[in-house]
C-alpha cells in the first residue's frame, strides 16, 4: 500500500499548503463551547517519560512509544500534542523541509498550490466534528516554524488526508500492504487471528518514532492504534470489544473534490463499532474520495470480513463457510467484479502475486499461532519460495514497512513490531488489562506484557541483513549518478552488484547509469539481466524491455 516516493509526498505536502492557505474564514472551525479548555500541564519523569494525571507518555525499550490518553475530544487533543509536542513538530518538520528540496521552482508551487486549494475546498465538510475538536487541541502544539504557509489547525487538519490526495491525484502504483485473517479449524484454539504489514514508506526519519496509542475517549469505545504524533485517524488499530481495522489501498479514479480521508473512516470505526454490522454502517454512510479495502475482524462474530469503499460504489467481501481470509491491494467483492480499474490493477500490479503468496503460505501450516503469523509477514521470498531480491515489491516482507502487526481480538491481544521495519521485536499487549487499570499506571513502566513478546528476526544477524543495508544506501549514489550523469568508480558498480544480486532493480539502475553514459553494450547486458529477475509490475517489465530493443538497435 502507500510507498510514497518523495516527490508524491511533496504533490500531497503542496495539496495541504494549497488548500490551508485559501482559508479565509473560521467556518470550517469545530465548536469548542461544549468541551474542557484547561490547558494540560506535563510532568517530565524523564528524557523519555511523560505524565499528565493518568496520561502518560514513555519510550520502551524496544524504541516504541507508547501513549494513553482520555478525555473529551478537545481534551484528548490538548493532552496528546502536550505530550507529543516534540515527537509532533520532527514529524512535521520530516515532511516540510523536503519540499522546497524537491520543488525548487516557486512558480511550480505555486500553480500546484492554487490547483490543489481548489481540489480540498469541501474536506472540512466530511470530517466529524469530534475529530475536529480533536485536532484543534492538537494544533496547539505544532511548530510555529510553518505559520507563513498555513495556519496549524489547518496544515494539521488537511495532513489527515495525505494518502487519500496523493493517491487520488496521482493514482499511485503503491507498495502493497498485505493482511490476512484465519479463525476456527486454522488457528490453533479456534480463535480469530489477524497479521498486516503496513508497508506506508516516507523516508527513514518518519518511521523512527513510532507510537502505540491507547485512547479513552468519553463517548464511544476504548481502542488502540500504531500512529506517529500529529495523527489522530487510524490505519492499524483494535478496540475494547476485540473490533480490529486495517487499510489496504485500491486503485482509484481521480476525484473532483477531496472529501472524508480514509483515516478518519476507520477511526470512526474503531471508536463506534463493536461488530462487523456496525462497521459496515459506518463505513456506508461516509462519502470517501479513494479506493480501499477495509479488512474488519471481530471477536464478537469470531470472523473477519474485508468493506471495500470507493468514490462511487461500495462492496463487503467474505467467504461462506471458509475459515481464512485474505487481502492485498485489489477489490474482490461482487460489487467490483465489473471495474475495470480494478481488473486492469489485478493484471498489472503485483497485488495478486502477494496475494497467491499469502495462500502459499498459509497452506504450509494446519495451524496458525501470533508467532507463525508474524513470521509469514516477515516472510522475504517469492512464489514458491524463490529468491526475488531483497526490497521487492512482490515480497509480503518488502523491508520497508513503517509497522507490522498481529491481533487476536477475542483476547484483546496484540503485538506491534519494533524497528527495524517488522524486523524487530514483536511487542505484545494485553487491551483488556491496559483500559481495566487505566488509573494504576506507574510512571515511567511499559504498558506492555514482556513475557508474551515475540523475538527478533534472525535475519538481523545475518551478513544477507548487513548487504541490504548498505545496498540501500548505494543505489541513492547509483540513482544520483543517473540524474546527474556523473561517474563512478568500476569496483563501486561491481559491489553494489554484488549486494543485492537477484533483485530486478539492481540491474535496472546499472543499466540506466551505462545507457547515460554509452556503454551500450553493458547496459544491454544489465537490462537483459534485469529481464531474468522477478520482475514487479507489468509496466515496469515494459520498460525494460523497450530499453532491450533501443539498445539491440543501436548496437547493429
Amino acid at each position: 500500500m502507500y510507498r510514497i516516493k518523495w516527490i508524491v509526498c511533496v504533490v500531497v505536502l503542496l495539496g495541504l499548503f494549497g488548500s490551508c492557505g485559501v482559508s479565509k474564514s473560521l467556518k470550517d472551525r469545530p465548536n469548542l463551547s461544549n468541551y474542557n479548555h484547561q490547558i494540560p500541564e506535563i510532568t517530565k519523569t524523564s528524557d523519555t517519560s511523560y505524565v499528565y494525571s493518568n496520561n502518560s507518555l514513555a519510550k520502551n525499550k524496544q524504541g516504541l512509544w507508547e501513549l494513553y490518553v482520555s478525555g473529551d475530544p478537545l481534551q484528548r487533543g490538548l493532552i496528546t500534542g502536550a505530550l507529543t509536542e516534540d515527537l509532533f513538530q520532527k514529524q512535521e518538520a520530516i515532511f516540510l523541509s523536503k519540499v522546497e528540496e524537491l520543488v525548487p521552482s516557486k512558480t511550480k508551487r505555486y500553480f500546484l498550490r492554487k490547483f490543489l486549494a481548489w481540489y480540498n475546498r469541501k474536506m472540512y465538510k466530511n470530517i466529524p466534528e469530534e475529530i475536529k475538536a480533536e485536532i484543534w487541541g492538537l494544533s496547539r502544539y505544532a511548530s510555529q516554524n510553518f505559520n507563513d504557509i498555513a495556519d496549524p489547525y489547518s496544515r494539521v487538519l488537511y495532513l489527515h488526508g495525505a494518502h487519500d490526495i496523493g493517491h487520488a491525484l496521482q493514482d499511485l502504483a503503491l507498495v502493497g500492504c498485505s493482511s490476512f485473517a484465519v479463525w476456527g479449524n486454522k488457528s490453533e484454539d479456534g480463535s480469530l487471528i489477524i497479521g498486516r504489514n503496513f508497508d506506508f514508506y516516507a523516508g527513514d526519519d518518519f518511521a523512527k518514532n513510532k507510537i502505540i496509542s491507547f485512547l479513552d475517549p468519553t463517548e464511544g469505545h476504548k481502542f488502540m492504534s500504531v500512529t506517529w504524533a500529529g495523527m489522530t485517524g487510524v490505519v492499524s488499530g483494535m478496540n475494547e470489544h476485540g473490533l480490529t481495522v486495517t487499510i489496504n489501498a485500491g486503485k482509484s479514479k481521480i476525484p473532483l473534490v477531496a472529501k472524508t480521508p480514509i483515516s478518519i473512516l476507520t477511526r470512526e470505526i474503531l471508536q463506534y463499532a463493536s461488530t462487523l454490522e456496525e462497521a459496515v454502517t459506518i463505513a456506508k454512510k461516509r462519502q470517501v474520495f479513494v479506493s480501499e479495502s477495509i479488512l474488519v475482524g471481530s471477536a464478537r462474530d469470531k470472523k473477519a470480513i474485508v468493506i471495500e469503499v470507493s468514490p462511487d460504489n461500495f462492496g463487503v467481501y467474505e467467504i461462506p463457510n471458509s475459515n481464512e481470509l485474505i487481502c492485498s491491494n485489489h477489490f474482490q467483492s461482487n460489487a467490483y467484479a465489473e471495474d475495470k480499474n480494478n481488473q486492469k490493477h489485478i493484471f498489472e500490479s503485483h497485488s495478486k502475486y502477494r496475494y497467491e503468496r499469502m495462500e502459499e503460505l498459509l497452506g504450509d501450516h494446519n495451524k496458525i499461532t501470533p508467532t507463525i503469523a508474524v513470521d509469514i509477514l516477515r516472510n522475504k521470498q517469492g512464489l514458491e519460495d524463490n529468491d526475488i531480491g531483497y526490497g521487492n515489491e512482490k515480497a509480503l516482507n518488502q523491508l520497508l514497512a513503517h509497522h507490522g502487526i498481529v491481533f487476536k481480538p477475542e483476547q484483546r491481544l496484540v503485538w506491534v513490531s519494533s524497528n527495524p521495519y517488522q524486523l524487530g521485536e514483536f511487542v505484545a499487549y494485553d487491551l483488556n488489562k491496559i483500559f481495566k487499570d487505566s488509573l494504576n499506571h506507574s510512571i515511567g513502566s511499559t504498558l506492555s506484557i514482556p513475557s508474551k513478546n515475540i523475538e527478533k528476526d534472525s535475519f538481523l544477524y545475518t551478513q544477507a541483513y548487513h548487504n541490504y543495508e548498505k545496498y540501500r544506501v548505494e543505489i541513492h549514489q547509483i540513482k544520483q549518478a543517473v540524474a546527474d550523469n556523473k561517474h563512478l568508480n568500476p569496483e563501486f558498480l561491481e559491489e553494489f552488484k554484488r549486494l543485492n544480486p537477484e533483485f530486478w532493480e539492481t540491474h535496472y539502475w546499472l543499466g540506466l547509469y551505462n545507457y547515460n553514459r554509452k556503454y551500450y553494450r553493458a547496459a544491454l547486458n544489465n537490462f537483459i539481466e534485469a529481464s531474468t529477475k522477478e520482475i514487479t509490475t507489468v509496466p515496469e517489465k515494459a520498460v525494460v524491455h523497450s530499453y532491450i530493443r533501443r539498445l539491440k538497435r543501436k548496437l547493429k
